[in-house]
């Protein structure tokens, strides 16, 4: 670069000043928008709403997304008439006389490469319930964004996300299969996030939601801080479950089990548990496998959760069951629940208990619509600490599939709880057999409706199918899960077996890490605390941002004579957001 080209001022000194100074206020506000969109919005709905709440992020990219400046920025797509509604001081866009699924309004947009886009929009139709959809259409093809049941004369919100494969044009529009129906739209939003901020949203909630400011005082015999000491931290055990399934083949097997408690606080039976195994003949039960596998895990610390008691697909029965007449197949589920729950009451953390009874109905089909409920209930009756899981796929894992739409998942939980009086201690569990790469905005999205309904959130069978990729994907999701304020706890299904995994295995025969076992061990040394050494300062203390969970710390200092140094024990609890700011300070004294 030349000197005279650096000589040259954009803008000469008094002779535009006032234009200098609003490129500069414009460049500064602009920064500050920019700070505030780094920051990521978890607010969901699974409730029907009067009114619609604001466009989160302003609309994002969405130009004219509360309807305030009348139809600008959109049109008709399709065949369809569109208009502006007014209620109740509300301002929204309708779609009628519609013919085709994707007879609505549409707005362009431009969409960039490796971004992670955020959805949301406030939708109702005109009559009754409709499945509605976000649809991009782009160069590539459709892209959707989500879905939501929209119902008449209240506002429900539809979350969602995507990610696209190149950057270009795209037109948003939203459809319906039921063309009787209005469709209408407000706060409309469509916020990208570059991978460095998605990253940056994960360690805030990390931050806020799995760690806890802790100061550490030493003070000798006398109540005087020692300064200078040494404190060497030790996490003996994480509050975070982390979990992954196991087969039969653990029981006599050491280098099985020193792999497995060496990682792991939780496990899964993979299918020792389920009622084709234990009872493969009409009363000839056999819980031999189960019960080795509860004593590992007892004997080694490993909270287990019980999978399954009942499962709703038709083709995961015994041989035996499917032609039994629905007396007699009452008999033997009521059996089978009476068995399985009394016999390890009070043993698991969690049953699934009627596992993918969103997707399937074969009891239901047969023994009343309120089968899966009535399960519930007893289940409870028998052993009453665990949390009951609803368990399901494709909650994540797909955006088209209607059945485990996360408002499907507070239907249910509000049946179940009707029909039992509402005492039970219910969760949600998602399985995450990724088939595909991630759609992480959407994973997200859905973690935050899930969130509404305030139980227990867990991933459930996390793997990932042969892929391109298959561990970073892998490691995407743990990542994402982890980070998660509504996530309570991660299992994944693959580990290890002779017959090989589901989908995924973490370790080869000889224990012997794979690339997902290796990108898992990244993570579980980031999410602890390992060879954490301070300095006390002049009052004693050190101070530290420690993950919930079991210590031990070291205190070494020259003036503890006869002894070389103290060892503590304390523990940093989970704290609920009313206490995310407070400091737990903990005293070692000599």
């Amino acid at each position: 670069m030349s000197q005279d080209y650096i000589r040259k001022p954009m803008v000469k000194v008094g002779e535009n000043n006032s234009l200098l100074v609003l490129l500069l206020l414009c460049s500064l506000l602009y920064a500050g928008f920019a700070a505030e969109a780094l920051n990521y919005d978890y607010t969901a709905s699974l409730e029907c709403l009067e009114k619609p709440h604001k466009a989160q992020y302003g609309g994002g990219i969405v130009l004219n997304p509360e309807l305030d400046d009348g139809l600008e920025g959109w049109s008709a797509f399709g065949e369809a008439k569109i208009e502006e509604r007014v209620s109740g001081g509300n301002n929204f866009i309708v779609a009628h006389s519609r013919n085709q699924p994707y007879d609505s309004f549409s707005q362009k947009l431009h969409l960039q490469k490796d971004k992670l886009y955020t959805f949301s929009a406030w939708i109702q139709v005109s009559s009754g319930s409709a499945p509605v959809a976000a649809v991009l259409k782009t160069n590539a093809g459709l892209k959707y964004a989500g879905t939501v049941v929209a119902e008449s004369g209240c506002w429900s919100m539809l979350k969602g996300g995507l990610t696209v494969d190149a950057s270009g044009p795209a037109q948003l529009y939203f459809g319906s299969k039921n063309t009787s129906v209005e469709i209408w739209v407000d706060s409309i939003s469509l916020q990208p996030f570059t991978q460095e901020q998605w990253k940056s949203h994960q360690h805030q909630s990390v931050e806020k939601t799995r760690k806890r400011n802790v100061r550490l005082q030493a003070i000798d015999a006398k109540g005087n801080p020692i300064t200078g000491a040494t404190m060497a931290l030790k996490q003996n055990k994480a509050n975070f479950p982390i979990g992954a399934v196991i087969t039969e083949f653990v029981i006599n097997n050491t280098v099985y089990q020193n792999w497995f408690t060496k990682r792991f606080t939780v496990a899964t039976f993979g299918n020792q548990l389920k009622w084709y195994s234990n009872e493969k003949s009409p009363g000839k039960e056999d819980y031999s496998l189960p019960d080795a596998m509860l004593q590992f895990c007892k004997k080694n610390g490993i909270n287990v959760r019980g999978h399954n008691i009942l499962w709703d697909d038709p083709v995961m029965q015994p041989k035996w069951v499917p032609s039994l007449s629905p007396t007699q197949l009452r008999s033997a589920a009521d059996r089978r629940i009476n068995s399985v729950v009394d016999r390890y009451r009070g043993q698991f953390i969690a049953w699934d208990v009627v596992n993918e009874n969103l997707h399937f109905t074969f009891f239901e089909d047969r023994l009343g619509a309120n089968y899966s409920a009535a399960v519930f209930q007893k289940t409870h009756q028998l052993d009453p600490e665990p949390v009951l899981f609803l368990n399901d796929y494709n909650t994540l894992e797909r955006i088209d599939d209607a059945s485990v739409k996360p408002r499907r998942y507070f239907e249910k939980l509000r049946e179940i709880r009707s029909f039992s009086g509402g005492k039970l201690s219910l969760g949600i569990g998602l399985e995450g057999h990724f088939e595909a790469a991630p759609n992480l905005p959407y994973v997200r999205a859905a973690i935050d409706t899930l969130g509404e309904a305030k139980v227990p959130v867990w991933i459930t069978e996390l793997d990932v199918s042969s892929m391109p990729d298959q561990a970073r994907h892998f490691g995407e999701i743990l990542e994402e899960a982890h980070a998660h304020p509504a996530v309570n706890g991660i299992v994944t299904f693959g580990t290890w077996s002779p017959r090989g995994c589901y989908r995924m295995c973490l370790t080869d025969g000889n224990f012997k890490n794979l690339p997902p076992g290796d990108v898992l061990d990244k993570l579980l040394k980031q999410w602890s605390h390992e060879g954490l050494v301070g300095v006390t300062n002049a009052d004693g203390f050190f101070d530290s941002s420690l993950f919930h969970g079991d210590y031990q710390v070291r205190v070494a200092h020259p003036t503890l004579m006869t002894k070389s140094s103290l060892i503590h024990s304390f523990k940093v609890p989970s704290t609920d957001t009313s206490q995310e700011a407070a400091v737990l300070l903990v005293k070692v004294s000599a």
